[in-house]
């Protein structure tokens, strides 16, 4: 029996439709954000950045499913554990905030999903093994900005410091970050004290650092929280030097801190201060053509490092996601495993927030060409020579 030309005509029209669509299968981004709570500035930001990727990656139509976590690491945990068992997701983006990306170690090595974390500390990826291969990060280190930082404290003759942090997980990594390049570099920290992000004084702390006589001051927090501490110092007559860390970098900062904040000095990455950058420095032209995309959409001078962060996600899952369809589609573990493995394998690929270059033992990938020093000046964040 022979079939018709209709028959066949249909076989061959199913043949194709599925053809095409194993060519573009639906690649799934789950997307946990802190976009309320403390950790507000920076999720949302992020999130608006988020909401300029296209809707294609490697020729994929993409899917992006975003969740707050309302800057609390155990709803977090609970949105990526919906995510990656409901959703299906092939790669979880977030969190932003360092707890919450520590406790997401869990689900994602469960699931063998990888993770590409927008926080600072490199707590979440270093060292590269049990749980934490299959975490990555946009953000650059601690580490180098404490490295950048330092450098410049020295050449300006800043021989002591008091600290204070965050009473978390961010406020230890700093704490061990910056006293190692102290000591590298000979400045003394001489009080360290804590605070926590949803206090409504720290006049005690603040009052314990000022007796030290430290010649500078750093606060090792993000987002509008590290306001509060600055102020305290201010309102106190502190006369020193006041850094704080690449977290700060926020319009909300400027706007909740005014002439408070004016003058802070602070390292961050190449989005923040773009339009102030070398004209030779590798970032600058993508830099500028993300700003000014961004301001465009949300208004001058919202655009801040973490967006940066975000929208340097997109070139990294465009780069790795076209090597990884040679293993398996999305919606697969094989596809998964693989997307982990090309996420190691980025070579001088340029994103907003520097130039990336990943392997098996560095899913940062970001060298010094990711950090700058800032200062704030005239209400705005301004690149600061070394």
């Amino acid at each position: 029996m022979t079939l018709s030309k209709f028959t066949r005509r249909l076989l061959a029209g199913v043949v194709l439709s599925a053809i095409a669509a194993a060519a573009h299968a639906q690649l799934k981004v789950g997307i946990d954000l802190s976009s309320t709570g403390p950790a507000a500035a920076i999720g949302i930001t992020s999130k608006n950045a988020m909401l300029m990727w296209p809707k294609t990656i490697a020729g994929q139509n993409a899917e992006y499913i975003i969740l707050d976590d309302g800057s609390d690491p155990g709803a977090a945990v609970r949105n990526i554990r919906k995510l990656i068992s409901e959703d299906h997701v092939d790669v979880i983006v977030g969190p932003n905030i360092t707890p919450a990306a520590l406790a997401a170690l869990d689900p994602v090595a469960e699931s063998e999903t990888p993770m590409i974390t927008l926080i600072g500390s490199a707590s979440v990826v270093e060292p590269q093994e049990g749980k934490k291969v299959w975490a990555f990060k946009m953000a650059q280190t601690d580490r180098a900005m404490a490295d950048v930082m330092t450098r410049y404290m020295a050449n300006h003759g800043i021989k002591t410091v008091g600290f204070i942090g965050f009473a978390d997980s961010y406020g230890d990594s700093w704490l061990n970050e910056f006293t190692k390049f102290a000591d590298l570099r000979h400045i003394k920290i001489v009080a360290s004290e804590r605070f926590n992000r949803t206090d409504a004084s720290v006049t005690g702390q603040i009052l314990k650092l000022m007796s030290a006589k430290p010649d500078a001051v750093l606060i090792a927090g993000a987002g509008t929280p590290t306001v509060l501490p600055q102020r305290t110092l201010v309102e106190r007559g502190y006369k020193g030097a006041i850094y704080q860390t690449h977290g700060i970098a926020t319009p909300e900062f400027i706007k909740l801190g005014g002439k408070d904040v004016e003058g802070t000095l602070f390292p961050t990455q190449p989005v923040v201060v773009a339009r102030t950058l070398p004209a030779d420095h590798p970032s600058k032209k993508t830099a500028l053509a993300f700003v000014n995309a961004y301001e465009e959409k949300y208004g001058k001078g919202s655009v801040t490092q973490f967006a940066g962060d975000a929208a340097g996600v997109y070139p990294r899952l465009q780069d790795a996601v076209a090597r990884a369809l040679k293993a398996g589609k999305p919606g697969t573990k094989e596809f998964r495993v693989a997307l982990r493995a090309e996420l190691e394998h980025a070579h001088e690929l340029v994103v907003p927030n520097g130039v990336v270059n990943t392997s098996a033992t560095d899913h940062v990938g970001l060298d010094q060409r990711a950090s700058v020093m800032g200062v704030i000046k005239n209400g705005a964040f301004t690149y600061l020579a070394q």
